[in-house]
């Protein structure tokens, strides 16, 4: 099965994980498992729904702006910079940081036992490019120390798109890209989201609708661009 699950990766991604990748994804897998005995981590246990429903939901939302963020950020000989606001148990911060290993991923979340597990997983997987963050998204986003520093921001399962638009645009560089992971999406959602986006000096630069390669759940990727 998760060969056929691999070539619908390089179909859909335009990626496909070495078996170094692959190893690491796996090990994530089980410290989740772990993780999941400990506190409520995910409702999504089963392999290949994980597989589909967190790792490969995951990189869609990044696979097609990478290589556009990687040519055009503002500082091109530094590491590119990410942060995944709300990341819970490291979703989509791991994976990506694992597919991206120049990158870095730093991972936010308020709540202290999902931060303390996120730590533990990126020791586990030995991974040197994934960082963590404990803190309010509405605090963190006005500490000079992070205002307008990141080429990318992820925003998954977070809230309503307002909340995450607004969460997500003061991070932003100039330039750089904020990616709202959505399910359903609405046209009363996009008059709500061009607004804030009108008061935030951002735009809405895309809205990508597709189905996840399995389950055909489908998914929404909005991407805002900082003026």
């Amino acid at each position: 099965m998760f060969e056929q699950f691999f070539r619908k990766y390089k179909e859909t991604l335009s990626w496909q994980p070495k078996s170094q990748e692959i190893k690491l994804l796996d090990h994530l897998y089980q410290l989740v498992l772990e993780g999941n005995e400990k506190q409520n981590l995910t409702r999504i246990t089963e392999k290949d729904e994980f597989w589909e429903k967190h790792i490969w939901d995951s990189l869609r939302g990044v696979t097609p702006i990478w290589e556009k963020l990687e040519r055009t950020r503002e500082n091109p000989d530094q590491a590119l910079e990410a942060i995944d606001i709300g990341s819970g148990a490291g979703f989509p911060g791991l994976p990506i940081a694992i597919a991206k290993p120049d990158w870095q991923v730093r991972m936010l979340d308020s709540k202290l036992k999902k931060v303390n597990f996120i730590n533990t997983a990126i020791k586990a997987l030995g991974i040197d490019n994934a960082h963590t963050l404990l803190g309010r998204a509405e605090s963190i986003n006005r500490d000079a120390r992070y205002t307008r520093k990141y080429d990318l921001v992820l925003v998954r399962a977070v809230g309503s798109v307002i909340l995450c638009a607004k969460y997500a645009i003061p991070f932003l560089r100039s330039g750089g890209m904020a990616v709202l992971y959505r399910g359903q999406w609405t046209d009363a959602e996009q008059d709500q989201l061009f607004a804030v986006c009108q008061k935030s000096a951002a735009k809405i630069m895309q809205i990508d609708s597709y189905a996840t390669p399995i389950s055909n759940s489908v998914r929404h990727c909005i991407y805002l661009k900082k003026r």
